[in-house]
């Protein structure tokens, strides 16, 4: 009886569950800023500097090269590693207040950014 039971409850929950919109497609590529961190990463040493200017400081340990870029607001560290035989690429961005406080990285992308 209890196996009836149980049955009967997850045929009943199936039948109530609401089927997926007709016509609706899953959302794939949010739209990104120019200024996020997404539109960092990938980047190549090069593109990284025609983009943001000058590295303040460039540090390389291993077969990593980092890359410091400042503004007044923000420090901005961006982390190439090699992909292959293909040349260096961002793989991780963190950005951090002149005081070692939180900041919003599109911001201080932006605030850096060479015109």
């Amino acid at each position: 009886m209890r196996r009836f039971l149980a049955a009967s409850l997850t045929l009943f929950a199936a039948a109530c569950a609401t089927a997926p919109k007709q016509g609706t497609e899953p959302v794939s590529e949010i739209p990104q800023s120019t200024h996020t961190r997404g539109a960092i990463v990938g980047l190549t040493a090069e593109d990284l500097v025609r983009r943001l200017g000058t590295p303040a400081l460039q540090i390389r340990e291993g077969d990593s090269l980092k890359l410091q870029f400042r503004s007044d607001q923000c420090v901005l560290d961006a982390y190439l590693y090699p992909t292959g035989n293909a040349p260096y690429r961002v793989t991780y961005v963190d950005a951090r207040s002149r005081s070692l406080g939180d900041v919003d990285q599109a911001l201080c992308i932006s605030s850096i950014e060479a015109p």
